[in-house]
């Protein structure tokens, strides 16, 4: 049985609907409209113990809502949703004894008194053993350097302290799963790479099953092997992430740097018919298809027409195939071959 299946779930929001000013208000005062909004329509998925899936969409696009329901903040308007075993919104303390939420806008920290102190106040709500809990807090102190601002109020700690005493906060009592909201938002590159490292320990030491929402692809690269993209309260992909690059960023781009301006193109333009060759001075540029050409091929078919100083290779990126989804340049279709478990509806 999957750790997490969803079936059908969707989630409506009431809103009301009134004209601006006070004439506005006096109207919806004595006769009041509301419109539904959709926020997650239908989607179906499920996720296996020990996998870490990104879950991504742009804003508005009902990530967070989703994440909602898993934890048992928000009750489903339809659909089914179970999570190791229990229904979230139902059985909300149980289920909070499964999973650790980190929100990178959020604290779990009391702001006031020192980060130990929280973790003491995690201890008993979790009623983690004694012996578990020393064992946990030496490792993750050690791992994530919390040792020099263990006894800080966490109003005094710097935002990426507090990510890291916020990761520890929510792994202290071993939760089977753990989802992440922007766990690296805002932090500096060295913080990030701790963050992403310890992220990665988890699920390899102890098969923690990981679900992010995040903009920084770079957390999606090096902490997930699975991308679910969510628009419109509608999944639209679903499958392994190099699958996705495989499918719809085929695309490479070979950079040569010449010894001087080429004296003619047509030598290489007929060597290559399939590519888009483009030239800037002494730079000479080969976009081609990385399933019908191999590197060695571009460079076979372009060095005897030219003098190459240098050259280098620009893979495709998944962020601008994100950024072009989001900015609706490129529709994913359902009906594409996908891999993995996770599928709309």
């Amino acid at each position: 049985m999957p750790l997490i299946e969803a079936r059908g779930l969707t989630k409506k929001f009431r809103q009301a609907v009134k004209e601006p000013g006070l004439v506005g208000s006096l109207k919806h005062f004595f006769s009041r409209q509301y419109r539904d909004k959709i926020a997650v329509d239908h989607i179906d998925f499920s996720v296996e113990a020990g996998e870490s899936v990104a879950y991504l969409g742009p804003n508005g696009a009902g990530k967070s809502t989703t994440i909602k329901m898993l934890t048992g903040i928000l009750v489903p308007t339809s659909g089914s949703l179970v999570v190791d075993g229990l229904v979230p919104h139902e059985k909300r303390q149980q289920n909070a004894r499964k999973i650790g939420v980190v929100f990178g806008q959020r604290t779990q920290l009391w702001w006031d008194i020192p980060v130990i102190e929280s973790f003491n106040l995690a201890r008993d709500m979790y009623e983690i053993p004694a012996a578990r809990y020393r064992d946990n807090l030496a490792q993750f102190t050690e791992i994530l350097g919390l040792a020099e601002f263990m006894n800080l109020p966490a109003a005094k700690i710097s935002l990426g302290q507090r990510m890291r005493a916020d990761l520890c906060m929510a792994l202290l009592h071993d939760p089977r799963i753990l989802y992440l909201d922007e766990p690296t938002i805002g932090l500096d590159i060295a913080v990030k790479d701790s963050i992403r490292g310890f992220i990665r320990s988890r699920i390899e030491e102890r098969g923690t099953t990981v679900i992010l929402t995040t903009h920084d692809l770079g957390d999606i690269e090096d902490i997930c092997k699975r991308i679910v993209i969510i628009d419109n309260g509608k999944i639209i992909h679903d499958g392994d992430l190099a699958k996705l690059k495989d499918t719809y960023a085929r695309d490479r781009v070979i950079h040569f740097q010449l010894a001087r301006p080429p004296e003619s193109m047509g030598p290489i333009g007929a060597g290559l018919p399939a590519c888009e060759i483009t030239t800037d001075g002494l730079r000479l540029s080969v976009r081609f298809d990385r399933f019908k050409l191999a590197a060695g091929e571009i460079a076979a078919a372009v060095m005897p027409h030219v003098e190459v100083v240098d050259f280098r290779i620009d893979e495709p990126e998944v962020e601008d195939l994100i950024r072009k989804v989001y900015l609706g340049q490129l529709s994913l279709s359902p009906d594409a071959p996908q891999t993995g478990v996770l599928a709309g509806a």
